[in-house]
């Protein structure tokens, strides 16, 4: 394993960067036994919407895109998947006539909470199965992390 600090660390990590490609894999398999310990079999666009649902609120599809990083039309298709479900419903926006508003339902909001507690629980046992510096890496690394993801270059 390629070690992601050093001390010649460079803010311009080149594309070829080996600590790159090591991230990036152990991210996507972080994911991936994230979304299976869960037990849902929806998408993690899907997981993804119902979460920022759960965080908002009621919010207007464009909103909604905005969140998500993709486009109305996609955001349209996504909620049309969750709303075929049970899991999210449009309401009329009262404020403008034209608009729609996206929610989760009480299902939706159930169902969230149930996935979110597994994939919580197994990442929790897998954290506490490291050493107390691996942990504290980990856990001091996340602002990082979420800094790095509200980038949208």
């Amino acid at each position: 394993m390629i070690p992601l600090t050093s001390p010649e660390a460079n803010p311009n990590f080149p594309p070829d960067d080996p600590r790159v490609d090591s991230l990036r894999l152990a991210v996507g398999r972080l994911a991936r036994r994230l979304k299976k310990h869960s037990g849902s079999d929806l998408t993690p666009a899907q997981m993804s919407a119902l979460t920022s649902l759960r965080r908002q609120g009621c919010v207007r599809m464009g909103r909604l895109a905005e969140l998500e990083d993709i486009s109305r039309p996609t955001a349209t298709r996504l909620i049309g998947m969750l709303q075929d479900m049970g899991l999210a419903q449009r309401v009329h926006d009262t404020a403008d006539a034209r608009s729609c508003m996206v929610e989760l339902t009480p299902d939706g909001d159930r169902f969230l909470a149930s996935a979110s507690l597994r994939a919580d629980e197994y990442l929790a046992r897998q954290i506490s199965a490291l050493q107390p510096d691996d942990q504290r890496r980990i856990l001091e690394a996340l602002p990082a992390l979420q800094r790095l993801l509200a980038n949208k270059a």
